[in-house]
């Protein structure tokens, strides 16, 4: 279990509390804190919880990959700091990776955490993921953002991909991808993570029955001044980072199209400048961007993440982009 923090104490402890609750498994949580200025590292030391106290942040994707070499589990949750899981949500997910030995990695429904008690039967309650998809040109969505959990019954299923807010990992995957793309920081590695592995041949799984509720940026708004103009760079970096590693050269024209309307966009929303920087800093990466992407391509086969282009919940019907929608694409 490795749970990144930035700034978030009393997100943690629901967390820390609702790890506590587990049922029918043992559960050995590890937090990485990311230089947090609000005294998480006195309360982790004070409560005896595993961790490590980073002097400044490292990223999220950093953060993860210090943990997993910290634990040794044959299965790894990573899990967001704003989030709280019901009792039997860990047995439920390990118990679906176990019943299906090709699958990689396994997903809870996520359920949007608006008050307390949560109340999973609620008319109102609505999803946050239960899954993530691909659009045509290679964007990453959370399946089924935004909708009432009540509209249609979610069944277990392959995905395309795991939502980074809570995923459970056979480690043999982390291993072998080298775990979250560092460059990344934060946006989009999870995509990442999601698109190498699929050219590497691992599938996902969505366990509907396992559930976990999610307030999603807790973090993020909390430490920084500035929060929506970092996630604007930081998406359109990442974002056209991970469609040069293993979209088709035929994509770019749908992908060019797509950039220029989410810059006249980002204009309307005043965050044009961190758009446009996020976008060039990934241009300015191009040559290792090929790299990557001709490694890929010798060590594994892109069209099993490519075969997954516009592929979404109920023939195609999707949710909200990654990272709140913010640059998302017309």
């Amino acid at each position: 279990m490795v749970i990144p923090s930035w700034n978030c104490l009393g997100s943690l402890r629901e967390c820390l509390g609702s790890l506590g609750a587990q049922q029918g498994v043992a559960v050995e949580p590890f937090v990485v804190d990311n230089g947090s200025r609000d005294g998480t590292g006195e309360f982790l030391r004070e409560a005896g919880v595993p961790h490590v106290c980073l002097p400044f942040n490292h990223g999220f994707a950093a953060a993860v990959n210090l943990g997993l070499k910290s634990t040794g589990t044959p299965l790894v949750m990573v899990l967001n700091e704003d989030t709280v899981l019901e009792p039997d949500c860990l047995r439920r997910l390990a118990s679906a990776l176990d019943s299906d030995p090709s699958m990689g990695g396994a997903q809870p429904l996520i359920l949007q955490l608006q008050t307390f008690p949560q109340d999973a039967a609620a008319p109102d309650t609505i999803v946050y993921s239960h899954g993530q998809s691909l659009t045509p040109d290679g964007r990453a969505r959370e399946d089924g953002a935004g909708r009432p959990r009540s509209t249609s019954p979610i069944e277990r299923r392959e995905i395309f991909g795991v939502c980074g807010a809570a995923c459970l990992f056979r480690r043999e995957l982390l291993d072998a991808l080298g775990g979250y793309d560092e460059s990344y920081f934060a946006f989009y590695e999870d995509v990442d993570l999601n698109v190498r592995a699929r050219i590497a041949g691992w599938r996902f799984l969505l366990a509907p029955d396992a559930l976990v509720w999610h307030i999603g940026n807790a973090a993020w708004h909390a430490g920084f001044e500035r929060p929506a103009a970092e996630n604007s760079r930081l998406v359109a970096r990442n974002r056209l980072a991970t469609q040069i590693k293993f979209m088709t050269v035929r994509s770019i024209p749908r992908i060019a199209a797509v950039e220029v309307g989410s810059l006249a966009r980002a204009g309307l929303q005043g965050r044009l400048g961190a758009t446009l920087r996020g976008k060039l800093e990934a241009l300015r990466c191009l040559p290792s961007l090929l790299r990557q992407r001709r490694r890929l391509r010798r060590t594994g086969r892109p069209e099993r993440a490519r075969a997954w282009l516009g592929v979404g919940w109920a023939q195609g019907r999707v949710g909200t982009d990654v990272a709140s929608g913010r640059d998302a694409g017309p």
